[in-house]
């Protein structure tokens, strides 16, 4: 049975596996109608055929900047409007920053980065004249905190972290909401299909960048997020009236965030006087 919010319409980038895959899913269980896009759309052959009056499919790889332009009109044309634009598309690579060549950074930009840009600008005049809807950026605990061995994949997130925020406040007199998901681990194929380790690797890293290749390669299908809930968790947000710009997910992203708050709040302390001291003096 439909519930009360069976009229809106998502469109979710990223849509073949993963929390885009699952998210779709859950909609169209509850009643609600869904653009899936994926770079390949036969991924996608589940929901149409079980829901298909519910979603339209879309062949979408958001690199490619004249994909975006032609899927979004067609979008919105599918079901008259879009409400909640979710950019999930995105993966990420492991390995030490001098490890880590630009072959293997730079189409992670232009997949977390430049396409969730891209996508979000596409929709940005329909849902400013339309003067409601939801926007939520998938970033990652990676995109609030770095660690050895991410520091790409960091870059990338913590581009989306500053991308949404000022985004949120931009929209937010238009009746438009932005959040920002940072999930922590969870059991998706994030370290499996989605996770890419440098080819390089460099003995001196070992103990640092090198503790992120050995969980890579150990703790696929052991992480302890569990991405139903994740997917109930957005649903929640996106029929709140007054969602938050931040979601952190799962009990491991916020002890390290909060651990990383009170280590930045000490050092703040610690430098207080050589940061105030920066300044002209008072009337100068």
């Amino acid at each position: 049975m439909a519930d009360s919010t069976s009229s809106r319409v998502w469109f979710i980038t990223g849509s073949s596996t993963g929390f885009g895959h699952l998210l779709a899913k859950e909609l169209l269980r509850r009643g609600e109608r869904v653009i899936a896009t994926a770079r390949d759309v036969s991924k996608l052959e589940d929901l149409t055929r079980q829901y298909p009056e519910k979603v339209r499919a879309f062949t979408l790889d958001v690199t490619k900047p004249a994909e975006i332009e032609s899927v979004a009109p067609q979008a919105i044309a599918a079901f008259g409007h879009v409400d909640v634009l979710v950019n999930n598309a995105g993966y990420g690579v492991g390995g030490a920053i001098e490890e880590v060549s630009e072959d293997e950074f730079e189409p992670m930009f232009q997949t977390n980065i430049y396409g969730l840009i891209r996508t979000t600008k596409a929709f940005l005049p329909h849902l400013r004249e339309r003067r409601s809807g939801h926007i939520f950026n998938f970033s990652s605990i990676a995109g609030l905190a770095g660690s050895a061995g991410w520091g790409f994949y960091n870059t990338t997130k913590f581009a989306v972290e500053g991308f949404s925020e000022a985004l949120a406040a931009e929209l937010k007199p238009l009746g438009v909401h932005v959040t920002v998901i940072e999930p922590g681990p969870f059991r998706t194929d994030f370290l499996g299909r989605s996770g890419k380790l440098a080819h390089k690797e460099l003995p001196e890293y070992a103990e640092t960048a090198g503790k992120a290749r050995e969980y890579l390669k150990s703790q696929a299908g052991k992480q302890p997020g569990d991405p139903q809930k994740a997917v109930e968790a957005i649903i929640a947000v996106a029929g709140s009236p007054e969602p938050p710009i931040h979601l952190i997910l799962g009990k491991s992203a916020l002890t390290r965030f909060r651990d990383k708050l009170a280590h930045f709040q000490q050092e703040i302390n610690r430098w207080e006087s050589v940061t105030t001291g920066a300044d002209f003096p008072d009337g100068k």
